[in-house]
């Protein structure tokens, strides 16, 4: 049986992966800082975890989470993902997202270096392209955020060159129902559900004409899996190839609301958000798009979710959270 080691296990990737790999019949570790008991997303599955505690800013804790979970595979997925966050803390930006993929790949070669390496890359290292990106696409990053993983993606190369199996898995935008409220896909599909909900609020939002290419987080766990199994180390894209605005994104939603609430007091999309001048980002990046044509030849990758499918699941599991703490708020 395989043993597979996941930092950032609690997030969105971390738990679809969790997940994904049980089925595969792997026995699994988790790498948490907080009791495993405020894990929302892997309840039904937290019983067939083992979980080790660290912090990806401390080397001791790594070290002896490591020694304890022996790992066959090492997936990273932890990290600070927020791009308006690491305007804010680029310091702990870098230190979480490029020092916490240096220590552990230290620990791999240390300790035990025919473990094979997963490392979370991002689209952000792109930039402004103006064109569609593949694994040849130079980087040109345009925040903390994302020169911190292009720091981080760097050091796969150098630790691959070192014998080390690491392999650096380039997504582009990825969402679910676990998707972070703070990200602008959340904050839309549960503002949505207010609206349900009677809430008349304005959405506040800052640039609608941003473009991204949007999938689904549990199609883009696989290809993390996939790309561990290669005979050799490499570094792979994956995204859908279409890009969507903020405010495609947007409409597709007031369908959504309209086949689910059969069109009773669906709201306008000017009724319903605000442009707000304060939460337009720095560095904004204008439009993303992956060509994921390496993934699809070598790794066998097909994404099966596609845009109003992955919108849908994200506005039917707001609504029904909604209702569910509605429910238990009038009963209480």
């Amino acid at each position: 049986m395989k043993r597979a080691l996941i930092t950032g296990i609690s997030g969105q990737d971390g738990s679809y992966l969790a997940e994904y790999l049980l089925g595969l019949g792997y026995e699994v570790w988790g790498l948490v800082r907080r009791e495993p008991s405020t894990l929302r997303w892997l309840e039904p599955i937290a019983h067939r975890i083992d979980f080790v505690y660290g912090d990806l800013r401390d080397a001791e804790s790594l070290a002896v989470a490591f020694r304890k979970a022996w790992p066959d595979e090492l997936y990273n997925l932890a990290g600070q993902v927020f791009v308006p966050t690491s305007w804010e803390c680029p310091a702990e930006t870098f230190d979480i997202n490029a020092g916490g993929l240096a220590r552990l790949l230290q620990i791999v070669e240390r300790q035990k270096p025919d473990t094979r390496v997963y490392q979370a890359s991002t689209s952000e290292m792109f930039g402004n392209t103006g064109s569609m990106c593949s694994e040849r696409t130079p980087f040109n990053p345009t925040s903390p955020y994302g020169v911190s993983k292009m720091a981080a993606h760097r050091l796969v190369e150098v630790y691959r060159s070192r014998g080390i199996f690491v392999a650096g898995g380039i997504l582009f935008n990825h969402e679910s129902p676990r998707r972070g409220p703070e990200m602008v896909t959340r904050k839309i599909t549960r503002a949505a559900a207010r609206w349900v909900m009677g809430d008349r609020t304005k959405l506040k939002l800052g640039n609608l004409h941003s473009r991204r290419d949007w999938g689904f987080a549990g199609d883009y766990v696989k290809a993390m899996h996939a790309m561990l199994q290669n005979g050799s180390a490499k570094d792979y894209v994956i995204g859908t190839g279409i890009s969507h605005s903020v405010e495609d994104f947007l409409r597709q939603v007031l369908v959504e609301l309209n086949n689910i609430t059969s069109g009773a007091d669906v709201p306008a999309l000017e009724d319903w958000v605000e442009v707000d001048s304060h939460l337009l980002r720095t560095g904004e990046i204008h439009d993303l798009r992956a060509d994921a044509s390496l993934a699809h030849k070598e790794l066998g990758w097909q994404p099966t979710i596609d845009f109003p499918q992955l919108v849908r699941m994200m506005v039917e599991a707001d609504i029904g959270a909604a209702r569910e703490a509605f429910g238990t708020a009038a009963t209480a």
